[in-house]
Parts: C-alpha cells; sequence; structure tokens
C-alpha cells in the first residue's frame, strides 16, 4: 500500500510517497498553449485536449507515481469566472478535470501500467494554487475572498471525489492557511507547498520555517516545498526538516530559466536545466540527507525524470 502519511512519518519500508511532474510542461511539448486567459484549463476543451491530458497523467503513473494531480491549479473562480463561463460551467471544469484523472488510473489498473510495483490504486490530488498569481504576493486577496473562493473550490473537490487536496505553490502564509481551512472544513485531507526564494523565504519575504510550523499545527498531513530552483529548494528542505515533526517533501522546478525572470509567464516550452539521471541524483541525495517523505517535480519534469527518480530510489532501498 502506499505510504499512508496521516500518521507521521513514512515508516521506512516503501520510502517516499512519490508524486506526479509538471503538467503545464508536458501540455507544452505537446504542442498546446497555457496562456492566459485559459492556461491549462485549455486542456478540458475538447475531447482531443482531455484525451491528451489523460495520456500526461498515464505517462507519469507509467513513471511511478503513486500520487497524480488532477489539472484544478487554475480552477478556481476566479480564473473560471473570467472566462466568462457560466455557474454550472465553473464546476464543470473541476469535475472535468478530475474526471480525466480518475479516467487515467483505471486505465494503469486495468492495465497494470509499466512501472507499476504494487497493486494499490494510485491517489488523485486536487490542486490549489492560489487564487491570483503564485508569483505575486502582492496581489492575494483580503481574507473573505479567499475564504469564498478556496471555500467552492475545496468543496467541488471533495464533491467529485479527490483523495486529498494538494494546496500548492504557496506565496503567502496567510492564503496557504485559509485554504487548509477551508480543505478541511470540507472534509479533505490537505498537504500545503510552498513557492520559495532564496534563504528558506517565501516569495511575501515571510520565514518559511515560521509558515510551515503554522499550517502543521492547523492540521496540513505533509508540508512541501515546490515550484522551486533546485538550490533555493534544498536551503528550503533544511528548514523544513528543522520546523516540522511530520511529514516533509519537495518537488522542485527544474526548468532552465537562465535569463527568464521568475514572475515571466513564456508560452512555451522550456527545456530542463537537468536531465533524468541529474535530478535522480539530486532527489536521492536529498532522500539520504532529509529522509523525504513525498517527492515528485514540478515545472520542467517529464515523465523520464520522474521514472530515473523511482529507478534510483530503488536502488538504494529507499
Amino acid at each position: 500500500m502506499m505510504n499512508d502519511l496521516s500518521g507521521g512519518r513514512r515508516s521506512g519500508s516503501g520510502g517516499p510517497v512519490r508524486l506526479d511532474g509538471g503538467t503545464a510542461t508536458e501540455l507544452q511539448r505537446a504542442g498546446m498553449s497555457v496562456d492566459g486567459p485559459w492556461w491549462t484549463v485549455r486542456a478540458m476543451n475538447s475531447e482531443a485536449d482531455r484525451t491528451r491530458l489523460r495520456g500526461i497523467h498515464q505517462g507519469y503513473l507509467g513513471a511511478g507515481a503513486q500520487v497524480i494531480t488532477a489539472n484544478t491549479f487554475r480552477c478556481n473562480l476566479r480564473a473560471l469566472s473570467r472566462l466568462g463561463l457560466f455557474d454550472a460551467g465553473l464546476a464543470w471544469m473541476v469535475h472535468a478535470a478530475v474526471g480525466v484523472a480518475q479516467a487515467a488510473v483505471r486505465a494503469g489498473e486495468e492495465g497494470r501500467a509499466v512501472g507499476r510495483e504494487d497493486a494499490d490504486r494510485a491517489r488523485i490530488a486536487g490542486s490549489v494554487g492560489p487564487v491570483e498569481d503564485c508569483y505575486r504576493p502582492d496581489l492575494v486577496p483580503p481574507d473573505d475572498e479567499l475564504r469564498a473562493e478556496h471555500r467552492w473550490l475545496a468543496t467541488e473537490l471533495v464533491r467529485v471525489g479527490v483523495d486529498l487536496v494538494l494546496i500548492e505553490t504557496m506565496n503567502s502564509e496567510r492564503e496557504a492557511r485559509i485554504a487548509l481551512e477551508e480543505a478541511r472544513r470540507a472534509g479533505a485531507r490537505a498537504w500545503v507547498g510552498f513557492v520559495c526564494d532564496a534563504d528558506a523565504r517565501l516569495l511575501s519575504g515571510e520565514k518559511l520555517a515560521d509558515a510551515a510550523g503554522a499550517v502543521e499545527r492547523d492540521g496540513a498531513e505533509a508540508v512541501l516545498v515546490n515550484c522551486t530552483a533546485p538550490a533555493d529548494t534544498e536551503t528550503a528542505l533544511r528548514a523544513l526538516r528543522d520546523a516540522c515533526s511530520g511529514p516533509i517533501g519537495a518537488y522542485p522546478n527544474i526548468e532552465d530559466r537562465d535569463g527568464i525572470p521568475r514572475s515571466a509567464h513564456v508560452d512555451r516550452h522550456v527545456p530542463a536545466a537537468l536531465g533524468p539521471d541529474e535530478f535522480a541524483d539530486l532527489i536521492a541525495r536529498w532522500d539520504a540527507e532529509f529522509s523525504l517523505d513525498v517527492v515528485g517535480g514540478c515545472c520542467g519534469t517529464t515523465p523520464d525524470h520522474l521514472a530515473a527518480a523511482h529507478d534510483r530510489l530503488l536502488r538504494s532501498g529507499r
């Protein structure tokens, strides 16, 4: 059975839980635009696009992912309302994204996807991102708006049957805690991931250690750092291991962003700065040093990266 993080750190026998990699990266690699205002929601607009998205999920399952992330990062009320959708269409997008992930899991179970070693069903995480921009902490709305919007998405994710809510790429403690509160109020298990800058600080300038401790006390079952460059991720992991008594993990951004500002969106595929073997080396080293409970990849990672990391962890007995 996939490690259950609800009771504390991993048991040690199964190694870290394996998340998937970058969905937007794979959509762009397949030639799809993920520019605003549709962003990755564009992948639900036609049967052909949904089939392509399902193939991406299946690719990660085949590479060894135990948790795949439904394409709901841009499915909050604010982002969907800007598309001019009616109320029914707002919820439909959430349910469609989770439905595609569920179809991928069913296909993997029926065919025993290559690389799957356990007999258990992969879990589906509903992605919850910042309601505005993950790289712009200055745009985080007032608390009442955050509560209403995170409550709506958490409710829809629970309604459609996700296994957990992955609150990710959070750039402020305030929004992370509100999103977590609403997820738990809706009855969901939840993990929280923060995007960090140098010196183990959130993009808001707050200390990661303080934010991590707060969400852990609030009931996050794992605290993660994601969409952060490898060097800054390593610094953040050191802070997480010191600050948290429960599960921690990382899924870094490995895009080659040389010459591209962090906050700049590029509507094209940005190649990875690390090859699969280099990524595997990195994950294995972090696991050995920090005894990680969750590992995966964010922007730039592909099924090949995830498969290499999975194989390396297996060979090391982790």
